[in-house]
C-alpha cells in the first residue's frame, strides 16, 4: 500500500468501528474539561472520571476553585498522581481564569498554554472537545499507532503531531484523534497486544514493528 492508501485504510477502518465516538473525560463546561485533562496527566481516564466529580462538587467553578486551598486540592485528587503539581496548577489557572478571562476558559491555543500546567496537548483537548476547533493532540495512544502503522518516524510526539495534521484532512482530526485513542485501547495496547485482532497494524503496519511481534511469540 502506498502511504495514501493508507491513511484511507485508517479513516475508513475507524469510522466504521467508531460511528459514534464517546468523549474519555466526563465534564460540563470548558472548565471542567481542562481541569479533567490536566489530571489526566499519567493517570487513567477512568481514575481521573472517579476523582473529578469529588472535586466539583466543591468547585466545577473557578471561583469556587480558589475558594479552596492548594491542600484541599491536593488531597481530594490526590489518587491521580502528581497531586503537588496538579493542585498548583489547579489553583494558579483558576485565578489566571479570574485575573484575565472573567473566569471563562480562552479560546486560543497561545492564552491556554499560558495558564499554569496547561501545556500544547492539553490545549490541543480543550480547543478541539470543547470548543470545535480543529486539532490533533497526541498521547500514548496515538504516537505508538501512527508509528506501528508506519506513518511517522516515531521520533517524538511533537513530529507525530505534524505528521498526524500533514496525512489527515483537517476536518477529520477532531474526531479521529478519539478515534485512534479508543482503537489503541481495545486493539492495539502497549501491553498484553494481540496482532490478530488487530486489523489495522496486521494490515498496513511497519514491517519491522510485525515481524519483531511475531518473533517474540
Amino acid at each position: 500500500m502506498t502511504k495514501q492508501e493508507r491513511v484511507t485504510f485508517v479513516i475508513n477502518t475507524l469510522k466504521e468501528f467508531y460511528p459514534t465516538i464517546p468523549i474519555p473525560l466526563d465534564h460540563k463546561d470548558p472548565y471542567t474539561l481542562l481541569v479533567a485533562v490536566l489530571l489526566s496527566a499519567q493517570c487513567t481516564d477512568v481514575r481521573v472520571n472517579q476523582i473529578t466529580p469529588l472535586l466539583f462538587a466543591k468547585a466545577d467553578n473557578p471561583y469556587d476553585m480558589v475558594k479552596l486551598s492548594v491542600e484541599e486540592i491536593k488531597e481530594i485528587i490526590r489518587p491521580c498522581g502528581l497531586s503537588p503539581m496538579k493542585s498548583k496548577g489547579i489553583y494558579g489557572l483558576s485565578e489566571i481564569l479570574i485575573e484575565k478571562h472573567n473566569g471563562q476558559v480562552p479560546q486560543s491555543f497561545e492564552a491556554l498554554e499560558e495558564l499554569p500546567a496547561v501545556g500544547h496537548k492539553t490545549a490541543s483537548v480543550v480547543m478541539s472537545q470543547a470548543f470545535g476547533v480543529p486539532a490533533f493532540p497526541v498521547d500514548t495512544h496515538i504516537h505508538r499507532l501512527m508509528y506501528r502503522w508506519n506513518l511517522t518516524n516515531g521520533k517524538n510526539v511533537v513530529q507525530t503531531e505534524k505528521d498526524a495534521k500533514r496525512l489527515f484532512p483537517e476536518e477529520l482530526w477532531n474526531d479521529l484523534h478519539l478515534q485512534i485513542i479508543w482503537y489503541g485501547r481495545e486493539y492495539s495496547p502497549a501491553r498484553g497486544w494481540d496482532i490478530e485482532k488487530d486489523i489495522i497494524t496486521k494490515t498496513i503496519g511497519r514491517k519491522s514493528v510485525i515481524d519483531d511481534y511475531y518473533k517474540g511469540k
